[in-house]
């Protein structure tokens, strides 16, 4: 029997997916979903099924929703990681710092055995890291935490990320965390398979041609381009290989924005390219503009394309991304690469599975 698992905040299902999948993990079945973005609902049910709810979190702790939660092994999930970010300015007293609460309500509802918690890694020197393990631990909880990088675990994107598991010391053995690594940077010391690289993944891809979501099979239904000013295509132009904006003021200055020019530090990824040989850079919601990181292609004079995005995010071509180009964008950006996901369900089936086979 599979472990029932519940997402919260679920957003289209990279997480999911890690769990679920039989090509990641496959030893657990999705029963219940819920994220506020319909579009992204819509993508996880058309990969999981119609169990996913578009809803405001909250309104399922307490009355008759609550009652509608399913039982669980597992709860997993990434209250939305923007109060925690650095790039928030303002982050001090984020109403959204404080949705790990709901979260841990659903946690208690379902009877889950152990929860998932994922976020950026913000969140181990944050206040609100400490009140969620005293909260688990009043629910009987043991907690462990640890700042993953993706790229460790077979995602072809260098994608920090900060991990709490709990369990209920009552019922499942300790869970060891982090997991070992399945990938490494220097596979000669370590005698793993070599980080995942750019190349592996789009080296494969035709040049785009076209402009918008287009009903295709897959790949190509994703894998269309932008269409810039001549003054962007000059700008693109002037970056090399693996360069970024400092490149660009070298080579046009002419073109560069003022701002640019003005500042003289930081912000080395800013019109930079992706390295073949190398995996990608974090990919965020706006990979489609370079200005906002490293999001070139490495060689054509263009920003990657959402089907590249997709695939160094780790997702297979099979999986459908329901909605609008900016709606797809933000599915593709906020999901949890499924194969570092999948690196934590089996580290977490391991001890879900301890008890039964002692039992046995």
């Amino acid at each position: 029997m599979k472990h029932k698992l519940i997402d919260l905040f679920s957003g289209c299902g990279g997480m999911t997916l890690g769990f679920v999948h039989p090509d990641y993990c496959g030893r657990f079945e999705s029963v219940f979903a819920l994220d506020n973005d319909q579009a992204a609902v819509n993508s996880y049910i058309a990969n999981f099924g119609d169990h996913a709810v578009c809803d405001d979190i909250e309104k399922w702790t307490s009355g008759e929703l609550a009652e509608r939660i399913p039982a669980a092994d597992i709860v997993i999930g990434g209250p939305p990681c923007q109060g925690f970010s650095l790039l928030n300015k303002k982050r001090k007293g984020d109403g959204r710092r404080s949705l790990w609460e709901p979260y841990m309500d659903i946690v208690a509802l379902s009877g889950a055995r152990v929860f998932v918690i994922e976020n950026v890694q913000g969140l181990l020197r944050a206040d609100e890291k400490r009140q969620i393990e005293k909260r688990a631990k009043t629910l009987g909880f043991e907690t462990t935490s640890a700042l993953l990088n993706s790229a460790d675990y077979g995602a072809p994107q260098t994608r920090k990320r900060a991990f709490i598991i709990g369990w209920k010391m009552s019922e499942v053995e300790a869970v060891s965390f982090p997991p070992e690594p399945t990938h490494s940077a220097n596979p000669e010391r370590t005698g793993l398979p070599r980080w995942r690289t750019v190349a592996d993944m789009i080296a494969d891809l035709p040049a785009p041609q076209e402009f918008e979501i287009r009903d295709v099979p897959a790949p190509l239904n994703l894998h269309f381009r932008r269409n810039p000013t001549a003054k962007s295509l000059k700008r693109y132009k002037a970056v090399p290989p693996g360069g970024n904006r400092f490149d660009l003021q070298r080579n046009a200055p002419e073109i560069t924005p003022p701002c640019w020019i003005r500042k003289t530090s930081g912000g080395t990824d800013l019109f930079g390219r992706l390295w073949w040989d190398r995996p990608s850079v974090t990919i965020r919601t706006e990979f489609f503009k370079p200005e906002k990181g490293r999001y070139l292609h490495p060689e054509q004079h263009r920003p990657i394309t959402h089907r590249e995005a997709a695939r160094l995010m780790g997702f297979p071509d099979h999986f459908v991304f329901t909605g609008t180009k900016i709606e797809v964008a933000r599915q593709i950006g906020n999901a949890v690469p499924p194969d570092m996901a999948a690196a934590v369900a089996r580290a977490v089936a391991d001890v879900l599975e301890m008890r039964a086979r002692r039992a046995a």
